[in-house]
């Protein structure tokens, strides 16, 4: 069975991503003991000062259902290059605050070579492949849409 035909995975979460939720994730982990690595991305907003303005936030939104295919086509590519054991991807919607978390990358595999590799390239692809948008809040309440580098 390939990893698309298992129930496909949400990977949207409303609000920002909580520490404790991406600490209740690691600890799940801990029975697997045939994994040797874990590779974490964390993305977090950035307050950034474009024109003489800060970013006070960033509200996402995406064309979901685009959004959660491509994904999956992403995450079976993913598996069929490396020699990976889970993926566990979530991305905020919303408003979410410079400082929050908005993206949850965490990889596992038996070796670390496979996870650091695939978890890099996991999130090149989230950002130039799936139909999300930010759209950055600056502290006047102004706002201009992202432009991702």
């Amino acid at each position: 069975m390939s990893n698309t035909d298992k129930k496909m995975k949400k990977i949207f979460i409303d609000g920002p991503i909580k520490p404790q939720f991406i600490a209740d994730s690691i600890a799940k982990h801990g029975s697997k003991t045939e994994i040797g690595a874990h590779q974490i991305f964390l993305g977090q907003i950035r307050s950034d000062k474009i024109e003489d303005k800060l970013v006070k936030a960033i509200e996402f939104t995406s064309y979901i259902a685009m959004a959660e295919e491509a994904y999956h086509h992403i995450r079976e590519l993913i598996f069929s290059k490396y020699d990976i054991t889970c993926m566990h991807v979530y991305h905020s919607l919303g408003i979410i605050k410079a400082g929050e978390i908005n993206l949850f990358v965490f990889i596992s595999s038996r070796h670390r070579r496979d996870a650091i590799e695939a978890c890099s390239e996991m999130v090149e692809l989230i950002k130039t492949s799936l139909p999300i948008w930010g759209k950055e809040i600056f502290e006047d309440d102004n706002y201009q849409w992202k432009q991702n580098n």
